[in-house]
């Protein structure tokens, strides 16, 4: 499952933007909605609970929010800035997150994850870390985003921000918990050793 788990979480943000690249923003917002609701049900129709489920629920959250301005007042001033929108979105659901103790990743991670490693504080501790780096990313590229649109930056500076900013807690969310779990097979190998 690895990486290909989360990069699910992020599909209706994937779909509603190439939507609304070719048709509108509405269309993008119904787009985003829709395969959000989909990924939703999926997931709890696999048994997925409610609280392991917060970016989904943010997601399909934001989409509405966007979706009801989007189609009340088309030609709104938002339309020009959903991609700051979104990211400051990501990273609130990000932040929010943690400030409620339920880091978005722990939902992902359990997945994938034995039970019995569940309650263990590094477990936990992992997961902070990941989706810390997930909201490093989405913070930047918003703050990015938002003094390139200010400033009227090439195409180019968006497109690095986006790079910089999906490319590190990609790799991070990767490579953190294999070195993390290494740590933990080599303390358990040496304290079950004869002494």
């Amino acid at each position: 499952m690895g990486f290909m788990a989360y990069l699910r979480g992020f599909v209706p943000w994937i779909v509603a933007g190439v939507v609304s690249g070719f048709v509108d923003w509405r269309w993008g917002a119904v787009a985003g909605v829709v395969s959000g609701l989909v990924l939703l049900l999926q997931d709890r129709r696999r048994g997925v609970d409610l609280d392991a489920l917060i970016l989904e629920a943010s997601t399909i959250l934001y989409f509405l929010v966007i979706g009801g301005v989007s189609i009340s007042n088309p030609d709104s001033g938002l339309k020009d800035h959903t991609d700051v929108l979104s990211f400051a979105w990501l990273a609130a659901t990000a932040w929010g997150s943690m400030a409620i103790r339920r880091p978005f990743t722990l939902g992902i991670a359990k997945r994938q994850t034995p039970r019995e490693y569940w309650d263990m504080p590094e477990f936990l501790q992992v997961n902070n870390y990941i989706t810390s780096s997930w909201g490093a990313g989405f913070t930047f590229i918003a703050v990015a985003l938002a003094i390139g649109n200010a400033v009227d930056a090439p195409a180019w500076v968006g497109i690095t921000a986006h790079v910089i900013g999906l490319a590190a807690p990609i790799v991070f969310t990767k490579v953190y918990p294999e070195r993390v779990q290494r740590r933990l097979l080599a303390y358990q190998g040496l304290s079950s050793a004869p002494r």
